[in-house]
């Protein structure tokens, strides 16, 4: 049975076609042939009826400045409309997927496998499991918030014209309306004029929490509540509940940015709580509406009655007057009290609920009440979803995690320390470990007070921890909980941050500690000494007691990003699998749980890509059950926009972490033998080899500020954060969103591939054997997640569109660096058909589909960006269109960083 009434080539069509009117009508029919001719010869040229493209060359090169930059515009405009319409098909494979039963990777898989164990193993992974993504501001989101908006409205009416039957009349207003939002969309100013200020960003992660997660996630843990009772009646669903949890940077990560202050984060944390109870205060106000049940037919329940007396005590004058307005309905007089005191939460009026689970005891009272009463499906359609989504959301909607640079904290604890007449700086390592650990056993050495003397690093330091207390009392400990130390390399920097946490008076030990201490390890020498970190850091009386306090759970974060710039895409993978599997082995040998944080990029080269396929790839030692993950810039808009996509894509993540616990409870995951092992590690050091030396080799830097535009990039008003570390010119310095970013722009995609042949081969000239590599591919899913994703890249590379870019190179550095480029990817695209026996570099066929589509359109705008960047002195119009290109190509590849 077919629901739809579109599909996406006629959506294409049609709104490309409006494009077009809107373009005419808007500029020149000079302008609007212009974009017409360039579009025809590339997609001429992709088709063979031609041999080069030296007349779309010629033909942009000819255009005035005010033409290009509409050419630009056009392009970058169309992309954004072809990304509504594929998330548009996706929505209906969703659809055709949920009727015919056969999504494959979703929950109708989770409630097979759990069908095949005992419900005693049921039960465990379902207390075990809790996928976390975390938001975070970093600046991969080219889009405008205001062209966001349009988008989702033209989102709206496409979904309107697919399921809705409609009248002629509707069918005329709705296309008139589809047609107005494009014509605005023309109108409106594509690249942002300003930075985002911090707030900015936290504003627009708090959208998806708000408007689609809130309602979707609640969806999806019942659901998968329904398939586990499928496969156990004798289990409660409701133990789904707290399955999903979410976290956010916005607004609380410091790390390379000055401008997040405490206000940022006081500000973002008392949005997000106006948020989630205004959400709560709505869905009490239906609820409040639907149980309209007479009281002399109802039969209460001590439960009921016990928390009702409670709730009407906190607030007797709001009890007082409900039973005036309902003095035959007890549940609505119920509901009303409930309600009211979650209006109290965040102001002065006392009554307010003291935390969430006060909240869910109320409302589970109610249920259990109505179902004790033949009111079952009342309760699970009414009250249910509230409690799912108060445990989940909480009083915050999100938590915060704070992060920090790790050298801002030894300068802070250096200059505190001074004042105690102690030389931090000149301690050795043991020495600093020592003198922490006493600090916060016996009494405090030092205070937050800041003083004359410090410097202003140490001042933001001080302010953001003495602010934490203030936090604490406010918003409870629960919304902000988790400080990130970036780089960390020693166990001195992770004491740091406790240290100053116990200055704060949120960690009094052995009792309390209200923050989790989260070392981000994203160095080779910080990862390989993860041992000695963790060891030290368990074994001491400070920190062990700590984590005593927290429940013996240590939260590790591994860096994706900087892990891949510094050694490449296989050897990154390989070292960030085998460092994950030794985190676990080293939690388990100390007696802690380990809690794994993958700082994932939106890119595949930053460690992107579907989620779930990543959570089957983990090792299972690390599959403990929790799991935690960024999302970040453009990922959370093409995940989480759509609530139908959004709900599919939690889905598959919880369909995915049930399976990996399922596995590693069951020890039934792959066998991974020695000889997978010993390639893996012959291939990781040869593509780190190849790739550090290729970065390395003299003239690099120089050529790649030429062959890319890394230099328009880095004046992009994308987000708040500086592109550099420290504005110096060196790959190290460079933050690795850009990096990804302008070898994307330039269609190059090195991050994505790079070595990846250099690796293999070094394996197989070791006497290494295809058959084997064959093997790993088809029986190992870490191999064949990370050949698949470097397949991808491949495919989505166009080496000829890149010798463009090289060409703007200086003759020399071009003739050093790009043939190298060119054989690498040669060899690894026969490689990796070699090893998965495909001749197609990627096997989803709706993604090659979508690249052919995409293709012949973003090719003008790479070679228009070419022309620009190869002028000494731009206009302002060629500065804008240029501009533009770049939001446009990355419209098309549908990534930045």
């Amino acid at each position: 049975m077919s629901f739809d009434a579109r599909d996406v080539g006629r959506d294409v069509r049609e709104l490309a076609a409006l494009l077009g009117e809107v373009l005419e009508r808007q500029t020149s029919t000079a302008a609007f042939d212009a974009v017409e001719e360039v579009r025809r010869e590339s997609i001429d040229y992709r088709e063979g009826s031609v041999p080069t493209r030296d007349a779309i060359r010629d033909r942009l090169s000819g255009l005035d400045p005010e033409t290009k930059r509409t050419v630009a515009r056009a392009y970058a405009a169309y992309f954004e409309l072809v990304n509504v319409a594929e998330e548009r098909e996706r929505v209906r494979a969703v659809r055709r997927g949920r009727d015919e039963g056969d999504l494959g990777d979703g929950l109708e898989r989770t409630a097979q496998a759990l069908a095949e164990v005992d419900a005693e193993t049921a039960q465990q992974v379902l207390e075990d499991v809790r996928v976390v993504p975390t938001f975070t501001a970093h600046p991969t989101e080219a889009r405008r918030k205001t062209v966001k908006a349009k988008l989702r409205r033209v989102a709206e009416i496409l979904r309107d014209l697919d399921e809705r039957r409609l009248t002629d009349d509707e069918l005329a207003g709705l296309e008139a309306d589809l047609e107005s939002e494009v014509e605005t969309l023309w109108s409106t100013r594509q690249v942002r004029p300003r930075r985002p200020t911090p707030t900015d960003e936290a504003r627009d992660v708090r959208w998806y929490l708000e408007h689609t997660l809130f309602d979707v996630a609640a969806e999806a843990e019942a659901e998968l509540g329904n398939r586990v009772t499928e496969a156990h009646p004798e289990l409660d669903a409701a133990d789904a509940a707290g399955t999903l949890d979410f976290r956010s940077w916005a607004g609380s990560d410091r790390d390379g940015n000055p401008f997040v202050t405490p206000e940022v984060t006081s500000e973002t944390l008392d949005a997000q709580r106006e948020a989630v109870l205004d959400r709560y205060a709505d869905a009490l106000a239906d609820i409040q509406g639907a149980l309209s049940h007479e009281g002399d037919r109802l039969d209460h329940t001590d439960e009921f009655s016990g928390r009702v007396t409670a709730d009407r005590e906190a607030v007797p004058v709001v009890a007082e007057d409900v039973d005036e307005r309902y003095p035959e309905e007890p549940y609505r007089r119920a509901v009303a009290v409930i309600h009211a005191r979650v209006e109290r939460v965040d102001d002065l009026r006392p009554g307010g609920y003291d935390d969430p689970e006060e909240l869910v005891a109320s409302l589970r009272a109610v249920a259990a009440d109505l179902r004790a009463n033949g009111h079952e499906t009342t309760a699970a359609e009414r009250v249910d979803p509230l409690v799912r989504r108060v445990e989940t959301f909480g009083f915050s909607l999100a938590a915060l995690d704070l992060r920090d640079h790790r050298e801002n904290h030894t300068e802070a604890v250096g200059e505190i320390l001074a004042r105690e007449g102690l030389d931090y700086a000149a301690m050795d390592e043991a020495e600093r470990v020592a003198t922490l650990t006493e600090s916060v056993v016996d009494d405090a050495v030092g205070n937050l007070d800041v003083a004359e003397e410090f410097s202003e690093t140490t001042e933001r330091v001080c302010e953001r921890f003495q602010t934490l207390t203030e936090w604490h009392r406010e918003f409870g400990a629960d919304a902000i909980d988790a400080y990130c130390i970036s780089m960390t390399e020693e166990p001195s920097h992770v004491l740091e941050v406790l240290y100053l946490a116990d200055l704060s008076g949120v960690v009094d030990l052995p009792d309390h500690c209200g923050l989790d201490v989260v070392p981000l390890l994203e160095t080779a020498s910080a990862l390989a000494n993860a041992r000695d970190i963790l060891g030290t850091l368990v074994n001491n009386d400070a920190y062990g007691a700590a984590l005593s306090a927290r429940g013996d759970v240590q939260e590790v974060m591994l860096g994706y990003s900087d892990s891949n710039k510094e050694n490449g895409p296989l050897a990154a993978a390989w070292d960030l699998h085998q460092n994950a599997r030794r985190l676990a082995e080293v939690a388990d040998d100390l007696g802690v749980e380990l809690r794994l944080f993958h700082g994932r990029g939106g890119s595949i080269s930053r460690g992107g890509g579907p989620m779930n396929e990543a959570m089957l790839a983990l090792p299972p030692e690390t599959a403990t059950g929790e799991i935690k993950f960024t999302e970040q810039g453009e990922a959370i808009a093409e995940k989480f926009a759509n609530p139908r996509v959004a709900e599919r894509e939690l889905e598959q993540m919880l369909d995915a972490q049930v399976r990996a616990r399922l596995r590693a409870l069951q020890g039934t995951a792959p066998d991974v033998q020695d000889e997978w092992e010993a390639a893996m590690d012959a291939t990781g050091e040869g593509a780190r080899t190849a790739y550090q030396d290729f970065l390395e080799t003299d003239g690099f830097v120089e050529y790649f500020e030429t062959a890319t535009p890394i230099t328009v990039i880095e004046d992009l008003n994308m987000g708040s954060r500086p592109a550099s570390r420290s504005g110096e010119r060196t790959v190290e310095d460079l933050r690795a969103i850009p990096w990804v970013f302008s070898w994307t722009q330039s269609r190059a995609i090195l991050p994505g591939w790079f070595s990846s042949a250099s690796g293999l081969d070094a394996y197989l000239e070791e006497g290494g054997e295809i058959e084997t590599l064959q093997e790993m591919y088809d029986e190992w899913p870490f191999f064949r997640t990370t050949i698949d994703h470097i397949g991808l890249s491949l495919a989505r590379t166009e080496l000829e569109i890149a010798a463009e870019y090289a060409d703007l190179a200086p003759e020399d550095l071009r003739e050093e660096f790009f043939p190298r480029i060119e054989a690498e990817y040669e060899r690894a695209v026969e490689l990796v058909q070699e090893i998965t026996g495909r001749e197609d570099l990627i096997h989803r066929g709706w993604l090659e589909e979508s690249l052919q589509r995409r293709n012949p359109y973003v090719d003008p705008l790479n070679l228009l960006q070419v022309d620009l960047l190869s002028r000494t002195h731009l206009t302002d119009e060629e500065e804008r269109a240029l501009r533009l290109t770049v939001k446009g190509i990355a419209a098309g590849m549908k990534n930045t960083g």
